[in-house]
């Protein structure tokens, strides 16, 4: 560097903490030295995090939450999406991008959750980086939630409908707080500006905060690998993990090999099939929301569907209250247990690399169930359908509940004491 550079580096390290947090976030965090693709996915989930913070900027700039008619009989906000997609300069791209990155963000995350799965990346030291994320989970369930309503189509309004009203299920409550999130007694124009600045403002800000949390709470203990060995056991005589690499220059490079490919399917997606075949952008939300005409079959967005049908599979009512109640419990509970696997899990070894076949039978069957599911929630129900998805719903659930004992009784192998080159 040279003097003045310098000079204006020390100036602002005596006012805020560039180089260090430089160093202790990057250049001098060691990652184990064996991360494989799987750990390319929270690096993208970051990158569409910011896609869509960037891309809703400009949508917001020309969008109006306003669900009254205007003078061709259509609701202002879906017009405004209209306006975007053929009068604002670019804006069919800035919208195709919004909306196909909301379907990227659970892609990645998803598979960001089934390698903490497939590592045991959930296991202790790592158990609030894993409560963390499971909270951004959840946070971004409730902002795709509320941006589904923004574009006032057949299937938004209808799907918000639905979902508002399981929550006048629960008992006491349950009328009150479905007025309470409507803002009406029916979806209207108090929801879609509730929802608008929910969508916007609230979630976003909860989100970041707890993105940061989850990477702060990651470099305090250090990142898990595909053996599940800690490197910070094993260290030399400066405190460098013998294992371990600076993150920066080595996995950032290596990161931009996950993004390129990424951006390459991402690019495909939004240029040659943004509707992602009805699943990204269904085909009834092209129809301007009609109150007094419901669609034959209303879904919510595929990346809801598995959870959409553990409600469904719950058709019976329990102690004198509602199934619908029930549905719902059924459903909040399969997403709040997500948090409590550093406890379920007592397997003497971490990575499912020295993990059993017990546990990789179950595993295996856990995928086949929760991709059952998703694929039931798009369908309309039927008997048979019900019956599927109500016994993919008990695997779903006795994965967890019975972890504690068939990952105690697994047959596994010894983990090494330092990270393998595989």
């Amino acid at each position: 560097m040279t003097t003045k550079s310098q000079q204006l580096l020390n100036w602002v390290d005596e006012r805020f903490p560039l180089t260090s947090t430089w160093k202790a976030h990057l250049s001098e965090y060691y990652a184990p030295k064996n991360f494989n693709f799987w750990y390319f996915f929270g690096s993208l989930a970051l990158l569409v995090l910011v896609i869509q913070i960037l891309t809703g900027i400009f949508l917001v700039m020309h969008y109006k939450p306003d669900a009254s008619l205007n003078a061709s009989g259509i609701p202002v906000a879906f017009a405004s999406v209209e306006y975007i997609m053929r009068e604002v300069p670019g804006g069919w791209l800035i919208r195709y991008l919004h909306s196909t990155g909301a379907s990227a963000f659970f892609i990645v995350v998803y598979l960001h959750m089934f390698r903490g799965l497939l590592y045991g990346s959930y296991r202790k030291p790592r158990e609030l980086i894993w409560i963390f994320g499971t909270l951004i989970f959840l946070a971004l369930m409730a902002e795709a939630f509320m941006g589904y309503l923004l574009p006032w189509g057949q299937m938004s309004f209808w799907g918000a409908q639905v979902i508002v009203n399981l929550f006048s299920a629960i008992p006491v409550i349950g009328p009150d707080l479905s007025l309470v999130i409507r803002g009406d007694f029916v979806v209207s124009d108090a929801t879609l500006n509730r929802f608008f600045s929910f969508h916007v403002i609230a979630v976003p800000l909860v989100l970041i905060g707890l993105v940061l949390a989850h990477i702060v709470a990651l470099h305090e203990v250090g990142s898990n690998n595909p053996d599940g060995v800690e490197i910070k056991k094993k260290k030399d005589a400066n405190g460098i993990p013998l294992d371990g690499i600076p993150f920066h220059p080595y996995y950032t490079v290596k990161d931009i090999v996950g993004v390129v490919g990424f951006l390459i399917f991402f690019s495909a997606i939004v240029f040659f099939a943004p509707e992602g075949g009805g699943y990204f952008l269904e085909y009834n939300n092209f129809i301007p929301a009609d109150p007094l005409k419901t669609p034959p079959h209303i879904a919510p967005v595929w990346y809801f569907t598995p959870f959409y049908s553990i409600l469904r599979a719950v058709t019976y009512p329990l102690f004198g209250i509602d199934a619908k109640f029930w549905g719902v419990v059924a459903m909040g509970a399969s997403v709040v247990i997500i948090a409590f696997l550093p406890w379920l899990d007592r397997s003497p070894v971490k990575s499912i690399r020295y993990k059993g076949g017990l546990f990789k039978g179950i595993l295996a069957v856990f995928v086949v169930a929760f991709f059952i599911l998703g694929y039931l929630g798009v369908l309309p129900p039927t008997a048979g359908r019900t019956l599927v998805s109500q016994i993919c719903s008990v695997i779903y659930f006795a994965f967890f509940l019975a972890m504690p004992w068939y990952s105690k009784i697994d047959k596994c192998k010894p983990e090494p004491d330092r990270v393998t080159s595989k």
